[in-house]
């Protein structure tokens, strides 16, 4: 071996390790957190794995803000076009396959092999939910009969700005399972990543940056789920709440301080999320606006038309 080649290959195994700096997603920034806070957070034996931003109140309130600038363009958007833009994080996350599966595998202690199956059961999730955006209508809706001369219709409507706390043992299917059908169905979210394990939470902020998703749709925070989840909670510009990630304890809390403004909630219970899901998280957040509409005078015929 020459001298040259010799020092070449010992600069190369003095290079540095990269570390992934980890932020927040909101408003389709990457912001640290207003405090400047962050806390470490390890694998299930103890190992380092990076640093989460801790975010503060005032994080959160930003998150809420973006949310709603968002909404009205979001909701407003067709059903089809949402649909697309839910395929496109799905194939977005496919091509990260291999960064997902070993960031899942530390943040829940699985094998490599049981990783890539949760992995692949999420993208299939959001593939799922991209197909019901513009079917959920035809199920939720429909012309209602009436003894009248009138055209009675029901049309499914979002509710609008969704606080989700996440599970905290599944981090990444149940991630996507609160909220693909949140935003399938027009609402725009704030995510509070499970604590323990928010690194494939802000690694989905990555994803969905770049996956033709308007910025504030999703908001990303990390930090501790009771000292976040309590001003969303509060907040008189959120108009639900999902408790999948909290504790007995504080879901109470949470729903106490829900009934400020008459949020809708969703009570935490045990789910299996590796099970296909039924359409219950595609109809909690969503209104039934009414029409009547008059079809005039009824003729001979039955109708004036």
């Amino acid at each position: 071996m020459s001298e040259k080649t010799d020092k070449t290959d010992k600069t190369e195994q003095q290079r540095l390790s990269v570390f992934k700096t980890y932020k927040l997603y909101v408003g389709g920034k990457f912001p640290r957190s207003e405090s400047g806070r962050v806390y470490e957070v390890t694998d299930s034996k103890g190992k380092w794995l990076g640093n989460a931003p801790l975010s503060s109140r005032k994080d959160a309130r930003d998150a809420v803000v973006a949310a709603r600038k968002a909404f009205g363009g979001w909701s407003g958007a067709t059903a089809y076009n949402r649909g697309q833009i839910l395929y496109r994080v799905a194939e977005m996350l496919e091509g990260r396959r291999e960064q997902f599966v070993r960031e899942v595998a530390d943040a829940e202690g699985l094998s490599k092999s049981k990783a890539a199956a949760v992995v692949d059961a999420a993208i299939d999730r959001w593939v799922w939910y991209a197909g019901w955006t513009d079917k959920i209508a035809q199920v939720v809706g429909g012309g209602n009969p009436v003894a009248g001369p009138f055209f009675n219709l029901s049309t499914p409507e979002p509710t609008g700005v969704v606080a989700v706390l996440a599970p905290q043992e599944s981090s990444f299917l149940g991630l996507v399972s609160v909220i693909a059908p949140v935003i399938a169905t027009g609402n725009t979210v704030i995510v509070i990543a499970s604590e323990k394990s928010p690194l494939p939470a802000l690694s989905l902020g990555e994803v969905l940056a770049t996956s033709d998703l308007p910025g504030g749709v999703v908001n990303v925070l990390s930090g501790k789920t009771a000292e976040i989840a309590t001003p969303l909670a509060a907040h008189q510009d959120v108009n639900a709440i999902d408790l999948a990630g909290a504790d007995d304890v504080l879901a109470k809390e949470l729903e106490i301080a829900a009934a400020d403004n008459l949020k809708r909630v969703v009570r935490p219970q045990p789910v299996d999320y590796s099970r296909t899901p039924g359409i219950d998280r595609l109809t909690a957040f969503l209104e039934t606006k009414t029409v009547w509409h008059p079809t005039g005078a009824l003729g001979a015929s039955g109708s004036s038309y």
